[in-house]
């Protein structure tokens, strides 16, 4: 992401990036100052080496020389990092020739069937610099750590030819105990890592140890035969997967040539008790078939996600500026691998995302509700995805309460709730009814009807209810911040409530059902109570009860706007911002007045409201310098100081997708404008 004020370094960086558990990242400056990482923080190695005219020169992760007296091999020249939103290019020089490392990870909405494939892409391409030739050839290894959880987990390994095309290594765990493990702090220890490569004699691949490396280092030569101790534990010697690549006679025309990584995890989700498959799976694919057609279709693929980046880049700076470009550009792929997409038994897409370094929950509500803005853009049937679980779980005999779920379970068995133990004081009753509600409303205004609440008629009903008679002055209870501790007389959580029923008179109105005038007329008395309730002068309070210095994020605030609803003044929008600038530290304004922390999903939901560009990019820019100098290396996190920079918990979540909304808030101000002008 080259930029005209200073180039953006991402706390880390996006390699392989598929779902929950086949996610690699770089957490470093240079690609080869580190092991790469799975978002856990968990080495999953990956070294890549390049020799040039019989020099051998490292670009990625690290050898590990045995014998002390032979050092890690010299490096290339790191010159350039550009992150888009699907693909990460690292460029490296020495030597006389410059090597570009695209990885890509085609995570297109419109094409849900790419999308869910477990292939990431690794692209080398090769150029002279000096004008003379040069002989190249790459070495290129994947370690066995991809596919426990732990290391002392034994392995196995083997060869496939497939289509007499591709030649692929895989390696999966001996137990192979599939959905067993659910969990947080957790990486897959079922199904199959693949390092597939094309079939010839330029290309040669070897499944052996990482003491291979070394004596690749010092003599050029892959072993000739595979490892044949097997199985062992990934700890004992790590195996690992390598190929050697031959680019031939190097001139200033480039050279390219790829790999694939995939991963085939058997069955994907647990759903009430039944094992699910990834969504690409459902009309009887296999996993070989998926590979060769992820080959032949190599580049088709390439040129829709060049499309893609420069379309989104090009429309986010549009709409937010360079350092808003530069944050969707590097979350675009995290906001999405964080879930996983499968279909039930009735061929639903079903869209689960997996609560990272919290609490591990699948499906969870107030995980979903900050994270649809991205899906709302390009997708709308995942935001339904998202809901699917949540309604058959509410619908069932296991949940007894009136208000909506928090979640379905802890990933990846989505078998029913497990947040709070279920306990009454623990739930989040205003929270998830009003979540829902929106969700529901909002997939009704970007999909151009209101179909889908129409299948769930009767939960959303009982749910505006629940807020009717609830909502206005909520009760000692949890908002998704939860975080920071119980609340009575939440102010910003009562917004939600309000708009929840506003959302459902919305889509009343969407179904020609006259009740909806009703809870329109109720909300926006409650929203008239509201503004007497939290004002304090030049701002609006925490709770109702809180002294006139109290303050927090009215973030619920933005779907009075997206929706159309109206039941707000403009000025208590107005008010707040301004307040925030008055808040504001070194990277952000915080959540509330209680604390230095801040939630960044929420900073950019609220900074969307603003009236000008410019108040936008002055509020979203210490998020810029957050993500640039935290020196927390790990998938961008949600919940940080805003003085120190520190990582407070949590990484890699899927609500970054809600980094988005400013999109959503540029197209509904177009098309505002254009309603004003045709009025007129």
């Amino acid at each position: 992401m080259t930029t005209n004020f200073r180039p953006f370094r991402p706390p880390s960086v996006p390699l392989v990036t598929v779902d929950p558990y086949f996610s690699v990242w770089s957490a470093a400056d240079q690609l080869y100052d580190d092991h790469t990482r799975h978002w856990t923080n968990k080495i999953h190695g990956m070294v890549g080496l390049a020799i040039i005219d019989g020099k051998t020169r490292r670009f990625m992760g690290r050898v590990g020389m045995q014998d002390s007296t032979h050092q890690e091999p010299e490096t290339l020249d790191q010159t350039d990092l550009t992150v888009e939103p699907v693909t990460t290019r690292y460029t490296f020089q020495g030597e006389g020739i410059e090597l570009q490392v695209r990885f890509t990870s085609p995570l297109l909405l419109d094409d849900l069937d790419v999308l869910s494939r477990p292939v990431t892409y690794v692209t080398y391409e090769v150029r002279s610099m000096d004008g003379a030739s040069h002989q190249v050839k790459i070495y290129f290894d994947v370690t066995g750590e991809w596919c426990v959880d732990t290391p002392d987990q034994q392995v196995t390994w083997e060869h496939h030819v497939m289509d007499g095309q591709w030649n692929a290594m895989s390696m999966g765990t001996v137990e192979q105990p599939v959905l067993k493990l659910a969990g947080d702090d957790t990486r897959i220890d079922w199904g199959y890592v693949y390092l597939a490569v094309p079939r010839t004699p330029r290309i040669q691949t070897v499944i052996h140890s990482a003491s291979t490396r070394e004596s690749y280092v010092l003599s050029g030569q892959l072993p000739a035969e595979d490892d044949t101790q097997k199985p062992r534990a990934v700890s004992d010697n790590m195996p690992i997967m390598a190929a050697e690549i031959d680019m031939g006679v190097i001139q200033e025309e480039p050279v390219t040539q790829y790999l694939m990584l995939a991963y085939d995890d058997v069955h994907a989700i647990e759903y009430f008790h039944k094992p699910l498959d990834a969504y690409w799976k459902r009309n009887g694919l296999t996993f070989r078939d998926m590979l060769l057609m992820s080959a032949q279709q190599y580049e088709e693929i390439q040129r829709r996600c060049d499309r893609f980046n420069r379309e989104l880049l090009t429309e986010s700076q549009a709409a937010g500026g360079e350092k808003y470009r530069d944050i969707l550009a590097l979350t675009y792929r995290q906001a999405i691998a964080a879930h996983k997409l499968v279909t039930d038994e009735a061929g639903s897409v079903l869209f689960f995302s997996k609560e990272n370094f919290s609490n591990g929950c699948i499906a969870t509500v107030d995980v979903s509700y900050p994270s649809i803005p991205l899906f709302l853009r390009y997708n709308p049937e995942l935001i339904k995805g998202m809901m699917r679980p949540i309604y058959r779980y509410a619908m069932s005999r296991d949940w007894t309460f009136d208000f909506a779920p928090h979640d379905a379970g802890t990933y990846p068995k989505a078998n029913g709730q497990v947040y709070g133990e279920n306990k009454l004081e623990y739930q989040m009753p205003i929270e998830e009814c009003g979540n829902m509600l929106l969700m529901a409303a909002a997939v009704s205004k970007y999909e151009g009807n209101a179909e889908f609440a129409r299948e769930h008629w009767g939960l959303l009903t009982k749910w505006a209810g629940y807020l009717l008679q609830n909502g206005l002055d909520p009760e000692n209870q949890l908002c998704t911040d939860d975080f920071a501790g119980h609340l009575a007389h939440n102010a910003n959580l009562s917004i939600k409530a309000i708009l929840g029923i506003a959302a459902y008179a919305y889509m009343c109105d969407k179904l020609n059902l006259q009740e909806g005038a009703v809870y329109l007329e109720a909300a926006q008395k409650m929203a008239n109570e509201w503004v007497a309730m939290a004002d304090a002068g030049d701002h609006y309070k925490l709770t109702f009860d809180s002294p006139n210095d109290s303050w927090s994020m009215k973030y619920n605030l933005v779907w009075d706007r997206l929706l159309g609803l109206h039941l707000f003044p403009e000025e208590v929008a107005v008010q707040e911002l301004a307040y925030y600038q008055q808040q504001q530290n070194r990277y952000g304004y915080p959540l509330d007045s209680r604390d230095t922390y801040t939630k960044s999903d929420w900073l950019v939901w609220s900074a969307s409201m603003s009236t000008t560009p410019e108040l936008f990019q002055s509020l979203i820019s210490p998020l810029w310098d957050f993500m640039n100098e935290t020196s927390a290396r790990v998938p961008v996190t949600d919940w940080y100081d805003t003085i120190s920079g520190r990582q407070m918990n949590f990484q890699n979540r899927s609500v970054v997708g809600g980094f988005f909304i400013q999109l959503l808030m540029k197209e509904f101000m177009n098309e505002s404008t254009a309603n004003s002008s045709e009025d007129r």
